[in-house]
């Protein structure tokens, strides 16, 4: 499949689905999400899989058993190239327009514990410092969960206590839904975007890596 942007029904779609979050809505513009979204999502991963490896569409519908929202659908749909569970490269489209990100979202205590003594170290926590900052120049912001305090047993005036206060580390830049999204434009934007971001995935799955405790 050749990408060629996500068109402008794509945006109209889930500015809808923002007002009208039913099975009505979807039913009646399901034919609009498949060729406007899922078809264009799908052919920008298969452009990309060569240099960044197999990725996923994430399902449409949210899972709504825990939640005091039950509407049932997401409003935006996201994509996946994972590096280790919960680790990797991600795109997302929605009304709000293209969004490209990386990282680790997932905070199993014990990738929380590698990862805070990866930070604290002085050799490893400089090159995650410096990975960051160049990251940041780059145009992306940083995220995660992370604490509002410090980390028990670290110091208030230590170098990476910002750094040190994550459970989990992200970072993510968003473009609006300017015209120049739904031309292949946008496949550089998400190529260029997960290569500056190559530093940051890499630095987390050599010093963080997948959990390693037993799946419940």
């Amino acid at each position: 499949m050749t990408f060629n942007g996500f068109p402008d029904e794509a945006f109209a779609f889930f500015e809808g689905l923002e007002a009208d979050n039913s099975k009505t809505y979807w039913t009646k513009n399901k034919a609009t999400y498949e060729a406007a979204v899922r078809d264009p999502m799908l052919a920008l991963l298969d452009e990309l899989r060569e240099e960044f490896g197999e990725g996923h569409v994430f399902r449409p519908y949210r899972d709504v058993r825990f939640s005091k929202d039950k509407s049932p659908y997401k409003d935006h749909q996201g994509a996946f190239v994972q590096l280790a569970d919960g680790m990797g490269n991600y795109v997302q489209v929605s009304a709000d327009g293209l969004l490209v990100a990386g990282g680790f979202h997932d905070h199993a205590s014990d990738q929380v514990e590698r990862y805070r003594a990866a930070v604290a170290d002085d050799f490893t926590g400089r090159q995650l410092a410096d990975i960051t900052d160049a990251v940041v120049a780059a145009g992306f912001d940083l995220g995660g969960d992370r604490l509002k305090t410090r980390p028990r047993g670290i110091a208030e005036d230590h170098p990476r206590l910002e750094l040190l206060r994550h459970r989990s580390l992200t970072a993510e830049r968003s473009y609006p839904p300017e015209p120049w999204v739904s031309t292949p434009k946008a496949l550089d934007a998400v190529r260029e975007g997960w290569r500056a971001l190559g530093p940051l995935n890499q630095w987390l799955f050599r010093h963080v890596g997948p959990t390693r405790q037993p799946r419940r």
